[in-house]
């Protein structure tokens, strides 16, 4: 594929997707994801904010260590802290990348900034300078272009690209723009910046108004080359464009676009349930690519359409994506090595024996109480089966409730808290409002439950139930999940896992200050 012919895919999953309330991922959670980012074969993923907190700048170091096969990019304002401490969680990077910001509208420019135009070009070009002194390939992005005025956006990214910017990134940063509106700006930047053959130009469009997809495609249709967009759509708000709908609709309608990407499709779905078992934001069953019911049909008339030729009704094919039929023909009997095969082709890769053997215990456990395991209960399990137990400082140890009809809920729990055994008993308007209580007086740390979310990961009454809670201390908000086929038990295992997470080190909070 020529250069104009290829379409870069920037994932930004691990830094915009996190940014979504409760989606905050640890550095092995990130490592996970950016693994199997490589394997789908993206372009460029960008692993974090390094200098948002120590916790942030770790995972994009590790991440940066271990990605061989993708460009590994670190985001920074344009600031020289900033800029510096990008390139030194990258320095290790077989490939990497420096996304630097600064914003560029009217209402940014004068109430966030406190900067006149003329301070934000110098601002821009000092910071593309800076960091092409760190690293040979920078990215340069202008904060709420979609609302910037086009002369201005000319001026600042021409001096950009004579700074020595690879890349040039148009953010639809509040998701304002309509279509033919944002293609229209990618067409005029293009002809009236006269370095624009200079450097690769990209959108980065959320969700605002449902349209992140559609303006995407409409810049790559006006020439835009690379495509800043996210697994599921996940991201701040209502999300920013989604990877699998882009990917695909420029593959599928190859009769309007004169470019194409280099991933390997077939391991979207993959990718996507990957994504929402770990962040606990689960994919809705209508959801293009990668929903449930994407590929279902359940008219009589559908039915009897694709029977007799696919491609009356479906406009490309489930297995392209990922679809296969997911049933896990292991059991109870079967061995570490085929557990570990399988696993691998899911994108979970263990760090070590000790892992391997828990999940593994984890997976007999499982076996026991349900006849069929399906991928969506391995992603569960491994999940649950805790890559980061070390910093667990809340452990549940046993669970018992009681439940009957005319009488008040009970539920005793026994918690490890730091090390040392703890028994509380609650009463509760149902038995999840039981346990909840015993576990708050036991950890004593008081939080705001936001969101109670129950999701049957398969079919049948003996499916696993995945629990996400999202909870809120201080302006913190985590999520926590568990899955079970005792809803009871997923729900204590997701309070818990929020928990762990409201007790860890508070300098993982994010800095507040932009964002592209």
């Amino acid at each position: 594929m020529n250069e104009k012919g290829k379409l870069i895919i920037f994932d930004t999953t691990l830094r915009d997707g996190e940014q979504s309330p409760g989606a905050s991922m640890t550095r092995e959670e990130k490592l996970r994801i950016a693994k199997a980012l490589e394997k789908l074969r993206v372009d460029v993923i960008e692993a974090g904010f390094p200098i948002a907190s120590p916790g942030d700048f770790e995972a994009v170091q590790a991440v940066a260590r271990a990605i061989r096969d993708s460009r590994v990019c670190g985001l920074a304002r344009a600031l020289e802290k900033d800029i510096d401490c990008a390139g030194e969680a990258l320095k290790d990077a077989v490939s990497g990348r420096i996304h630097t910001f600064i914003a560029t509208s009217p209402i940014h420019m004068q109430q966030k900034l406190r900067m006149t135009p003329d301070q934000v070009v110098e601002q821009a070009v000092w910071a593309v300078k800076r960091a092409r002194n760190l690293i040979d390939d920078v990215e340069f992005s202008a904060e709420d272009a979609g609302r910037s005025d086009i002369d201005f956006l000319c001026r600042v990214f021409e001096q950009a690209i004579k700074a020595g910017a690879t890349t040039i990134n148009v953010p639809d940063t509040v998701g304002y723009n309509l279509p033919d509106q944002f293609g229209h700006t990618i067409q005029t930047l293009l002809e009236r910046i006269p370095n624009a053959d200079k450097a690769v130009f990209s959108v980065h469009c959320h969700n605002d108004l449902g349209l992140a997809s559609a303006n995407s495609l409409a810049a790559v249709a006006n020439g835009a080359r690379q495509v800043e967009c996210t697994i599921n759509g996940l991201g701040e708000r209502a999300g920013n464009a989604s990877l699998e709908e882009v990917v695909m609709a420029v593959r599928t309608r190859r009769d309007l676009f004169d470019c194409d990407t280099e991933l390997d499709t077939t391991q979207i779905v993959n990718c996507s349930r990957l994504v929402a078992s770990i962040t606990g934001f689960p994919v809705q069953p209508n959801k293009a690519i990668v929903g449930a019911n994407a590929f279902a049909h359940e008219a009589g008339i559908h039915q009897d359409g694709v029977l007799k030729s696919r491609e009356t009704y479906e406009i490309m094919r489930a297995q392209d994506v990922g679809w296969v039929q997911n049933r896990m023909v292991l059991g109870k009997h079967s061995g570490r090595n085929a557990f570990r095969a399988r696993l691998e082709e899911l994108g979970t890769v263990f760090n070590s024996e000790a892992e391997l053997n828990t999940a593994f215990g984890r997976f007999k456990d499982l076996a026991d109480k349900k006849h069929e395991i399906f991928d969506d209960d391995l992603q569960a399990l491994v999940n649950d089966a805790g890559f980061s137990s070390e910093n667990e400082r809340v452990r549940l140890i046993s669970l018992r409730v009681c439940s009957e009809t005319g009488e008040t809920p009970r539920a005793s729990v026994v918690l490890s808290l730091d090390g040392q055994e703890q028994h509380c008993s609650a009463e509760g308007g149902g038995p999840v409002d039981a346990a909840f209580k015993a576990i708050e007086s036991i950890v004593g740390v008081e939080a705001v439950l936001e969101l109670y979310s129950v999701n049957s990961l398969t079919s049948g009454t003996d499916a696993q139930g995945e629990v996400t809670v999202r909870m809120q201390k201080d302006g913190r908000i985590v999520n926590g999940q568990g899955a079970d086929t005792d809803i009871v038990i997923a729900s204590v295992k997701a309070y818990v896992n929020a928990f762990n997470k409201l007790l860890q080190d508070q300098e993982e909070t994010h800095v507040q200050q932009g964002h592209v």
